[in-house]
């Protein structure tokens, strides 16, 4: 296994650190993940971003597709170990880095190495194919997740994701007229992406204090 290079935000010494991994087209230093990661470090959280070995291929010139997200299980692990996070540890990312953590979260939890699970704008079923669920694990998760999605994602809308099946360990905080990326659009919705970010980082703040290892 190759090593795991991080990106850090926020104060070294924070007692929760979140760890995050990147959606499947998008690098760990996107704009999205970027200003995701600044808001939740104002909010006083140590944030880490990383990326699988093949978005991280990409940077040296070698484009390789996206693989499918149950293979990259072992490096969300990899990079839990490499992190060597101290205090409370939240694992989790934008959508396929979210799904991923989402699929190694009850193994992690139940080992004590996590305190919950993170997800930011999940890919419930991939755009315009509703049928094509990724919600089956999700109906006996264990670990406590916070889900901040988007109420017109592609991925999955508020009004789809009322008729799943899922665990009562799961919360989901809708941001209005939010898409994929957690953008509303303010002409409609009256709210900016940075009003979002900011309810965001605080609600996961809030979240975060009923967490124990």
């Amino acid at each position: 296994m190759s090593k795991t290079y991080f990106l850090f935000d926020g104060p070294e010494d924070a007692a929760v650190t979140i760890l995050l991994a990147h959606g499947a087209g998008a690098p760990m230093d996107s704009a999205s993940m970027a200003a995701t990661a600044k808001a939740l470090a104002t909010a006083g959280f140590r944030v880490a971003r990383f990326e699988f070995a093949y978005m991280a291929a990409r940077r040296y010139g070698h484009r390789k597709p996206p693989p499918r997200a149950e293979t990259v299980n072992t490096e969300y692990v990899a990079a839990v170990e490499a992190l060597g996070a101290k205090g409370l540890l939240i694992i989790g990312g934008k959508s396929m880095g979210g799904r991923v953590a989402s699929m190694v979260a009850d193994e992690l939890h139940a080992a004590g190495k996590i305190a919950g699970l993170l997800c930011l704008g999940y890919p419930f079923h991939p755009p315009a194919k509703p049928e094509q669920l990724r919600t089956k694990h999700l109906a006996g998760l264990k670990t406590p997740t916070l889900i901040c999605q988007g109420t017109r994602d592609e991925f999955g809308t508020r009004e789809e994701v009322a008729g799943y099946t899922l665990s009562d360990r799961i919360e989901i905080l809708w941001l209005e007229d939010g898409d994929h990326d957690l953008k509303p659009r303010k002409s409609i919705s009256g709210f900016s992406t940075a009003d979002h970010l900011k309810t965001l980082a605080d609600t996961v703040a809030d979240w975060t204090k009923t967490l124990t290892r």
